[in-house]
């Protein structure tokens, strides 16, 4: 059982990718066995500033992806809340990152996954597509290795110091670091999503930015693709499954009718016919976490270790953010800087961090609508919190090592959340009198939060670093390297 690699990466995908690429950029041994031949389709198209400026920018792919043509998102626009009109959201949230860092992109999944994977291998990873992984090869003192069949149908195992698991929410091999899924009641939606060739654009300066409406049965994203493509999907209750099996076409289109802001962008522009876009797609319980994120050989990255619901377009940014985390670990055992128990502790800690702050925005966020009338709406309120999934949270929160976040008991977190809802609210009503010079949203604790890391993270790509101290995280403070792929001793 003599290693062949130093790290294995199973998934290729942008979490990945960016494992792959990281400890591959410090000159390690990495293998990266993707299921399929990319190009290849994904949900998942609005991102954020973080993944665009920061992650991109530590892994050498930030000038591609910005020359690549993608749309360029500057905020959101929004009707949601107690006010009919919609109202706008920037991403400048700091004057440390004025444009173009405050910016992200809507990208076709399918081209800007391919960009990740493709740099991955010039980076010096071995890619190997069409290979399937079954199951991962352990003893009683760690995971050695995967056991996968190869682009031609042989079986085949192979070995490697590190094993990532980056193959998403229908993983394979998640069991392999124990623990169990945790998925929430609260964001217990199910999405029914497809595509248009075209629709209307937001007017200047928010041509660009993703859409979110909120109506009875619950909300629809619009996502600005291409000139002539734009992503809409509806997130819905569970109690609208029988319909959406019977004909999820007509049940998408039923959705967009019933929200008329959405439905107007659409009127008299058809569905798109051109492949993979011709089809409507259906997901459902798609928030969750995992009690255990890693064990000694082996850590999760991307869906298969977590997932929230993506009204914040938060999906890549945790991915990638994670994948970042499980590297830095991985190059920090390897030159024996940091102890592997250390590093990945590390990773845990700061990926439950993660999280938890996007997981309790958009508790707040969805307490803002007040259509209290809806079956759906009704249910998304604080006080409606299932009291086991307060514990649970508690729980994954009490992962967070001390100093980083407040770390708080199932008694405390309903009323925590009320005044994060209650806050944020508040905020939001401000946009509309603000001047253009100050954000009422940064002066909120729980936006604050939900974006500091991300604003780390341009930092670290922009200036070697965060610029401000983002205080210790416990015992042995680690801070990550000047590249931005590893863990130093504070």
């Amino acid at each position: 059982m003599d290693p062949e690699y130093d790290l294995i990466v199973v998934g290729g995908g942008p979490a990945g990718s960016t494992a792959a690429a990281a400890v591959a950029m410090r000159g390690h041994r990495v293998l990266l066995l993707e299921r399929e031949t990319f190009p290849r389709y994904q949900i998942g198209e609005s991102l954020l500033p973080a993944t665009v400026h920061g992650l991109c920018g530590i892994l050498g792919v930030a000038e591609e992806v910005a020359e690549a043509g993608f749309t360029l998102k500057r905020g959101g626009t929004l009707r949601w809340g107690r006010d009919p009109k919609p109202w706008q959201f920037s991403f400048s949230m700091t004057p440390r990152l004025p444009e173009p860092t405050a910016t992200a992109f809507q990208v076709e999944r399918s081209r800007f996954d391919e960009i990740l994977l493709r740099n991955a291998a010039r980076v010096g990873a071995e890619v190997r597509e069409g290979s399937t992984v079954r199951r991962t090869v352990a003893d009683d003192e760690r995971v050695r290795g995967v056991e996968y069949t190869d682009g031609d149908g042989n079986a085949r195992t192979t070995y490697g110091r590190y094993v990532i698991d980056a193959s998403g929410n229908t993983s394979r091999v998640h069991s392999g670091v124990g623990g169990t899924r945790v998925y929430s009641d609260f964001f217990r939606n199910l999405a029914v999503f497809g595509y248009f060739a075209g629709g209307r654009r937001l007017p200047e300066p928010n041509r660009g930015n993703i859409f979110c409406a909120a109506f009875d049965a619950g909300w629809l994203w619009y996502i600005p693709l291409r000139d002539d493509l734009t992503s809409v999907g509806a997130v819905i209750s569970p109690e609208h499954t029988a319909a959406v099996q019977r004909d999820p076409r007509s049940a998408w289109q039923d959705m967009i009718r019933a929200c008329p802001e959405i439905a107007e962008l659409l009127d008299g522009v058809p569905a798109a016919t051109e492949p993979p876009y011709d089809q409507v797609r259906v997901r459902k319980d798609w928030s969750y976490w995992k009690t255990s994120l890693w064990t000694p050989g082996m850590a999760l990255v991307g869906d298969a270790a977590c997932f929230v619901d993506p009204v914040l377009s938060s999906g890549v940014h945790l991915a990638t953010y994670g994948a970042l985390l499980a590297a830095r670990a991985v190059n920090s055992a390897l030159d024996g800087s940091v102890p592997e128990e250390r590093g990945f502790a590390e990773f845990e800690a700061r990926y439950r961090r993660e999280y938890g702050v996007f997981y309790e925005f958009l508790i707040a966020f969805y307490d803002m609508e007040r259509n209290d009338e809806s079956y759906f709406w009704s249910a998304k309120k604080v006080t409606k919190v299932d009291s086991t999934e307060v514990a649970a949270f508690a729980e994954l929160a009490g992962g967070l090592v001390s100093g980083d976040s407040a770390v708080l008991g199932p008694d405390r977190l309903g009323d925590h959340w009320s005044a994060a809802a209650a806050e944020l609210e508040g905020a939001v009503g401000r946009l509309a009198t603000t001047d253009d010079r100050v954000n009422p949203l940064l002066s909120t604790r729980v936006v604050g939060e939900t974006f500091r890391t991300g604003n780390d993270l341009q930092e670290q790509a922009l200036y070697g670093g965060p610029l401000d101290d983002t205080g210790p995280t416990g015992p042995g403070h680690l801070v990550a390297s000047a590249d931005g792929l590893g863990w130093d001793t504070a």
